[in-house]
């Protein structure tokens, strides 16, 4: 599983030009489900980025995690972070999941983010979303489990 996680000023997402997914302050999750990845990894995955220090105190270090800051996530389902560029110049996705196991597993991380009392919008699985966001710092992570 690799999630790309940006904390933004505010993020949404939208299809055919209606937003289906819109936060304020938070973190916008760009997540990828690879093969061999089940429940335990996304439950991993939602556990750490909610106890994730990476907001600002008063004092201007980051000792601050999204709620204690009252901040929201967007999670857009992303299977090309799972891109191997390594031959050639079109990106293999072998490595990411096929649907409909995929869905199920991203679906599952979602909600053990919001059983972590955190509010969660979410894009649309397998649709063609623009994603719309104003980065924070910027201040990006890159997780790998």
């Amino acid at each position: 599983m690799r999630v790309v996680i940006q904390r933004v000023n505010h993020a949404q997402v939208n299809i055919d030009g209606e937003t289906v997914g819109q936060i304020k302050r938070g973190l916008l999750l760009l997540v990828g489900i690879k093969g061999g990845d089940d429940l335990a990894v996304v439950q991993k995955a939602a556990a750490k980025i909610a106890k994730m220090r990476i907001f600002e105190d008063e004092d201007g270090k980051t000792n601050l995690a999204i709620k204690d800051v009252g901040g929201e996530i967007l999670s857009v389902s992303q299977f090309t972070l799972l891109a191997d560029t390594k031959k050639g110049n079109r990106p293999s996705f072998i490595e990411a999941m096929r649907p409909p196991k995929s869905k199920e597993l991203w679906e599952d991380f979602n909600q053990e983010l919001v059983n972590a009392g955190l509010h969660v919008e979410t894009g649309e699985f397998g649709a063609d979303m623009k994603v719309d966001l104003e980065n924070d710092g910027p201040f990006t992570i890159v997780l790998d489990l």
